[in-house]
C-alpha cells in the first residue's frame, strides 16, 4: 500500500501565508496534530517511511512514527512546490496581482515567474520518485508513508486518481490526514 501524509500545521499556515519551500518549523498545533494522528492510525502497519527535506515535514514523520521501528528517509524530490516569490504571502485568493492567485485560482492556465515551479515541473519529480522508489517497494508488498506537503502530495494524489489539472486542488489533504494512494 502507499500512504501519504501532509505536515502538521505551522505558523504560516494559521496565517494563511504561502511556505512553498520556506523551511518554516511546525508550531505547537502541529505537533499535537501529528501526535493525534499517531494514536488515531496506530493500526496500520507501515514499511519504510520517504520524507520531505523541510523541517515541518520531517517533525511530523518523527513525531507520528515516534515508537515504531519504521525507517525514515529524506528525498528532496518530495519537498513542497515551489512558489518563488509569492512565498510568504498571506492571504493569496484576496490577491489576484500576485503570480500564485491563478496557480490555485485557475491550475489548468498557471504561468510561475519568478522563481516558481510549474506543475509540469512538481510532476516530473514526484513521478521520477515514485517510478525509482515507491511503486517497486509496493509492488513488494511493502506498505510505504510519504510525508509531505499539499501540493506535493497533490501531484501524487492526482496522478493515480486521474485528477486533471483544472481541478488539482480538489484533493487536497488536510494537515496531518493519512490518505491511502494504492
Amino acid at each position: 500500500m502507499l500512504y501519504i501524509m501532509r505536515h502538521g500545521r505551522t505558523d504560516w499556515n494559521a496565517e494563511y501565508r504561502l511556505q512553498g519551500g520556506t523551511d518554516i518549523p511546525l508550531n505547537d498545533e502541529g505537533r499535537q496534530m501529528a501526535r493525534e494522528a499517531a494514536i488515531k492510525y496506530k493500526e496500520i502497519p507501515l514499511d519504510i517511511c520517504f520524507v520531505s527535506p523541510l523541517q515541518r515535514a520531517r517533525e511530523t514523520a518523527d513525531i507520528f512514527l515516534e515508537g515504531r521501528d519504521i525507517p525514515v528517509i529524506v528525498d528532496d524530490r518530495l519537498r513542497e512546490m515551489g512558489f518563488g516569490i509569492s512565498e510568504g504571502i498571506d492571504h493569496i485568493f484576496q490577491k489576484p496581482a500576485y503570480p500564485a492567485y491563478s496557480m490555485f485560482k485557475d491550475p489548468a492556465h498557471y504561468v510561475p515567474t519568478d522563481g516558481a515551479e510549474s506543475f509540469e515541473e512538481l510532476f516530473q519529480r514526484t513521478g521520477e520518485f515514485l517510478r525509482e522508489v515507491a511503486e517497486p517497494l509496493v509492488k513488494e508488498g511493502k506498505n510505504v508513508l510519504i510525508v509531505g506537503h499539499g501540493a506535493m502530495n497533490t501531484s501524487i494524489i492526482n496522478r493515480y486518481r486521474n485528477i486533471p489539472l483544472k481541478s488539482f486542488w480538489e484533493t487536497l489533504c488536510k494537515n496531518c490526514e493519512l490518505v491511502r494512494v494504492l
